[in-house]
C-alpha cells in the first residue's frame, strides 16, 4: 500500500540524495493524520452543535468529577491556551449555560468555573459520538496493533508533555 508520503519522500530522495529524509516518513503521516483527525472531530462536535474547544473546556470539567469544577488556571493547563483566551470561553459558555462562574471558597479574589447539568449532558452526548466516530477510524487495526501504536506516539509526545511551561 502506497500513500502520499510515500510519493514525497521518494521526490525528497531523487531531488536531494544528499539527505537523509527518513523522519518525513514518520511525522509527515502523523501531520497528515492529525489534519484528518481535526476534520473528523470537527464533524464529531458539530453533531453536537459543539466547536472543538468548546468540546475541550466541557470535557476537562466534566473529567474533574463531581462537582465538575475548576480554576480558570486549571482550565489553561489543561487546555493549553491563555488566560485571555479561556475568559473568552468561559464568557462564551457560561452565556449559553453550560458552564457557571462561583466564588473560590478558598480564595475570596478567586472564582471556579462549574459545569451546569446542560454541561454535564451536552459533554456526556458529544464524547459518546466522538467514541463512535473515532473507533471506526481505528477499525482496521487491531487491538494489538491500536496498544502498540499508543505506545509508540506516548514516546514522542511525552517529552513535549513534561516541558516547563
Amino acid at each position: 500500500m502506497e500513500d502520499e508520503v510515500d510519493r514525497l519522500v521518494a521526490a525528497w530522495r531523487r531531488e536531494r540524495p544528499d539527505l537523509d529524509v527518513e523522519p518525513l516518513e514518520v511525522l509527515s503521516r502523523i501531520s497528515r493524520l492529525a489534519r484528518h483527525l481535526d476534520r473528523a472531530r470537527r464533524t464529531a462536535f458539530a453533531e453536537h452543535s459543539l466547536e472543538p474547544w468548546e468540546f475541550d473546556v466541557l470535557t476537562a470539567l466534566r473529567r474533574a468529577g463531581s462537582p465538575y469544577q475548576l480554576s480558570p488556571g486549571q482550565l489553561l493547563t489543561q487546555t493549553l491556551v491563555t488566560s485571555g483566551t479561556m475568559t473568552n470561553r468561559i464568557d462564551r459558555l457560561a452565556v449559553k449555560g453550560l458552564v457557571q462562574r462561583l466564588p473560590d471558597p478558598g480564595d475570596r479574589r478567586g472564582v471556579l468555573v462549574r459545569l451546569t447539568e446542560a454541561g454535564r449532558d451536552l459533554a456526556d452526548q458529544a464524547l459518546a459520538g466522538l467514541l463512535v466516530h473515532e473507533r471506526a477510524l481505528l477499525a482496521e487495526l487491531s487491538p494489538a496493533q491500536r496498544g502498540d501504536l499508543a505506545g509508540l506516539l506516548r514516546q514522542l509526545v511525552a517529552p513535549f508533555d513534561n516541558l516547563p511551561e
